[in-house]
């Protein structure tokens, strides 16, 4: 009997540690521990938010111009929101232009939109 209750008291604190840990962590576990983890993780980020600042880009293009006007979206658009929003200072203007292309094909700009993204530079 007495080696019951160990075993119960043992479960017991073992789970009210795993809260306290939990407690003391809280969301840490999201972020990576290791540098190169880090790294990795936000060079896979990368590509995908490139896209979605040539999204924003383009809805916001659109919502500023007035009804049967071309809306103009820019490459240097896309490098400025991807600086500011994402904190991707260093975007080359041929990756800004690729993502911006890949999304300006995805919406159908070409019935409303102009973009430089096809330009060579």
């Amino acid at each position: 009997m007495r080696d019951a209750l160990a075993e119960g008291g043992f479960a017991l604190a073992a789970g009210a540690l795993l809260a306290l840990l939990a407690l003391v962590l809280r969301g840490r576990l999201t972020r990576p521990w290791w540098r190169a983890r880090a790294e990795r993780s936000a060079r896979s980020r990368r590509p995908r938010e490139l896209r979605r600042a040539a999204d924003m880009v383009i809805a916001a293009a659109r919502r500023a111009v007035g009804p049967g006007e071309p809306a103009v979206v820019r490459v240097a658009a896309v490098r400025e929101l991807a600086a500011g929003h994402f904190g991707h200072l260093s975007v080359s203007r041929q990756e800004a232009a690729a993502a911006l292309r890949e999304r300006y094909e995805r919406a159908g700009c070409d019935r409303d939109c102009v973009t430089d993204a096809y330009d060579r530079p």
